[in-house]
């Protein structure tokens, strides 16, 4: 091979650009994907087209045999196509999500009830009361105002009868909230409140940024549960089909972990080496789903129960998810809800 030739990358014999692969194949308007293949660098290193059905993206990194390049606003799940030297590629199928709501502000998971509709939270700065607290969406997407007069509401559950729970980081409480809006406390002193959820048994757990996890039980006795190292911004809690608890809580560090608690209260560390890790779900197969950074790459990290990782969705600012009927999910980014089809079915927050 010339000299040429090692710069150049080695060259597609028929002069065409050929993709044989697209990762992650799930995306968020604005993430980063990298495809695959041969041929992708036209003569004189010049950059190569990446089209999103019929609208282009932005090339970020492009060589040889794989290019970087960012979904753009507009794109639609569909074909993704480079173009070089006036040569278009195979099409390749990619499914990137649809906007359903925006001029939002959630930090934890989005919640949906039994008839499909979505809650989202407006936290706004901590300190700072905002107009709506939270976001009803309904599932023909439309946004209404639900919830007006909570400070800071960041994180939302439902009990097994369909009533909601909602966390306030600035009042130290957690709040049941009636299907008419009105709200009355249910447990006071967790700290700064952050992520809840219910166990099979329905005690509610709180997570108390500062490193606690408190347990409520039915009857609204308060014990600690776990004691961890304090997040900068939240705990996030999940459970698994064993009846562990999954909590993510972000540090200052790149290199942050998912912990795993015992059901009766021992903490260990399940996977360690995301950055910045928030909102999680799991799958009926145990499988973990966070919003994070891995590899220096944000999206929708996936974790087996062997402690395998993998980003399966790449989108930026991603703070949580929930999985929805039909397959599918519901993503939050720190300014709006997507939603997307996913071949997952999505473990219950509480069994029947």
């Amino acid at each position: 091979m010339s000299i040429s030739d090692r710069i150049l990358g080695k060259k597609n014999v028929n002069g065409k650009p050929h993709i044989e692969g697209v990762t992650p194949d799930l995306a968020l308007p604005g993430g980063q994907v990298r495809i695959i293949g041969k041929g992708l660098q036209p003569h004189e290193l010049r950059r190569p087209s990446v089209l999103f059905g019929d609208i282009e993206g932005t090339v970020l990194i492009s060589s040889d045999d794989f290019l970087v390049a960012r979904v753009p606003d507009g794109a639609s799940s569909g074909p993704v196509v480079v173009r070089t030297n006036g040569h278009s590629s195979n099409p390749h199928s990619i499914k990137i999500a649809v906007p359903v709501a925006d001029e939002l502000h959630p930090v934890a998971n989005p919640a949906i009830d039994r008839e499909g509709n979505i809650y989202v939270t407006f936290s706004g700065p901590r300190g700072q009361k905002v107009p709506v607290s939270i976001f009803k969406i309904d599932t023909n997407y439309t946004k209404k105002p639900f919830l007006s007069d909570m400070m800071n509401a960041t994180a939302i559950a439902f009990d097994r009868e369909g009533q909601m729970y909602v966390s306030s980081r600035n009042d130290e409480a957690v709040y049941k909230v009636a299907q008419n809006g009105t709200m009355s406390t249910y447990a006071q002193g967790m700290g700064i409140a952050t992520g809840i959820a219910f166990d099979a048994a329905e005690n509610l757990y709180v997570g108390d940024r500062s490193g606690t996890i408190f347990k409520i039980a039915r009857d609204r006795q308060i014990f600690v549960f776990a004691t961890l190292e304090p997040s900068v911004s939240a705990y996030h809690i999940a459970f698994g089909p064993q009846g562990d608890m999954f909590v993510t809580g972000p540090s200052t560090s790149s290199f942050d972990c998912v912990y795993k608690i015992d059901p009766h209260g021992t903490v260990s560390v399940f996977y360690r080496g995301l950055g910045r890790p928030q909102g999680l779900a799991l799958d009926i197969d145990g499988n973990i789903y966070v919003a994070a950074s891995l590899g220096g790459k944000r999206g929708i990290v996936k974790i087996t129960p062997q402690g395998k990782a993998n980003l399966e969705v790449a989108g930026q600012g991603l703070v949580g998810l929930a999985f929805a009927q039909g397959k599918s999910a519901v993503l939050a980014t720190n300014g709006a809800i997507h939603h997307i089809s996913w071949n997952i079915q999505g473990l219950p927050l509480l069994p029947e």
